[in-house]
């Protein structure tokens, strides 16, 4: 084994039996509050309220989120954003901005802005009709707003500055979009040219926010997306599709050179790039290290192209406990895996903004 295989491992046992541990809590930090851009993996329900068939706000969904209330969150509890603010002690859950049981009290230690679908490139977002990232920005700028007449200018400027902006996005302009032939796209560009492409609008939009106020800035990388069930299934062996690995290998190398270059050229930034690929990978590669019994399919219904609506409360086969599985549908993880995920980029990625 090579001299950096073995570091590699040796991290990621390390990162294991920390995220293995109690959850981290800092609430001696500074960090005001949390703020959530991008697609369905931290969607806490802003797709409830658009013209959208991409949506989860019904049963099964929901059943392990406090009052077994299905938000809106494609997950059957919490999602990794979820445990950031807890951990973080602002609160055990950041709302959506849409949603209308939350006001700018409520938001003023955190919020989400994402919706379930959507991507870096806008014709992502117009496969499912939801909101694009320039939208979600939109909606930022509107909430900076409210937050100044219910604040102050200076308690809203230094909330701005010392939150904790976390991205996810990347994963849709694949899977819903290039592989999937929604749009002109893998016409106009090769796999390598539309990974450039993105890491450009990814450019643009953390400058963006960056001239917004944003400061502690964390992207999380793609993860493993062959593994995904729903990838899995194109296969008779369950076995990860590793053309797609391949490709969210390559993205993540080149937004990471990107925001290396860029952290260099704003003042003040804290410009982080979550490396959860490999973590992902060796959960699903060594699932009972995890207390997990399925990686290969989604508890939900078969698991095994199901989510959304065909993700509902009339399948017969949904499994009865989420915590034996990595994924609850065909594509999102169970809150047990969320959990995971976060408290290894607590340790990691976001230790950092603390």
């Amino acid at each position: 084994m090579r001299e950096a295989s073995k570091k590699s491992l040796l991290f990621i046992q390390l990162m294991l039996l920390l995220s293995l541990s109690a959850p981290p809590h800092y609430a001696a930090a500074k960090v005001t509050a949390i703020f959530v851009f991008g697609d369905s993996t931290v969607d806490a329900g802003n797709n409830n309220q658009i013209p959208t068939t991409l949506r989860s706000n019904f049963k099964p969904y929901g059943r392990d989120f406090a009052g077994q209330k299905p938000t809106g969150r494609f997950s059957n509890g919490r999602i990794a954003t979820d445990f950031y603010s807890e951990a973080f002690g602002l609160r055990p859950f950041v709302p959506a901005y849409l949603d209308p049981e939350y006001g700018i009290k409520d938001f003023a230690v955190g919020v989400c802005f994402a919706s379930a679908g959507s991507g870096l490139d806008v014709a992502t977002s117009d496969v499912l009709s939801v909101i694009p990232l320039w939208k979600q920005v939109e909606f930022f700028k509107e909430y900076q707003t409210r937050l100044v007449s219910y604040l102050g200018v200076d308690r809203a400027k230094e909330t701005i500055s010392e939150a904790v902006y976390a991205i996810s996005i990347a994963t849709n302009d694949f899977i819903e979009n290039y592989f999937a032939f929604t749009s002109n796209r893998f016409l106009e560009f090769t796999v390598d040219e539309y990974e450039d492409y993105l890491v450009g609008l990814t450019r643009e939009f953390i400058i963006e926010i960056y001239n917004l106020g944003a400061r502690k800035i964390g992207f999380t990388g793609m993860s493993a997306m062959g593994c995904l069930p729903m990838e899995r299934s194109r296969n008779f062996m369950l076995e990860c599709v590793q053309d797609y690995n391949k490709v969210a290998r390559d993205f993540n190398t080149k937004v990471q050179t990107m925001c290396e270059e860029l952290g260099a050229t704003l003042p003040g930034i804290q410009l982080k790039v979550a490396q959860l690929y490999d973590y992902f990978l060796h959960i699903i590669q060594n699932p009972s290290l995890y207390g997990f019994e399925n990686v290969e399919v989604g508890c939900c219904a078969t698991g095994l192209f199901e989510m959304g609506f065909l993700c509902n409360q009339w399948s017969p086969f949904t499994c009865t406990d989420a915590t034996k599985y990595a994924f609850w549908d065909a594509v999102h993880p169970t809150e047990k895996m969320s959990r995971i995920i976060a408290d290894y980029l607590l340790n990691t990625t976001f230790l950092h903004f603390i």
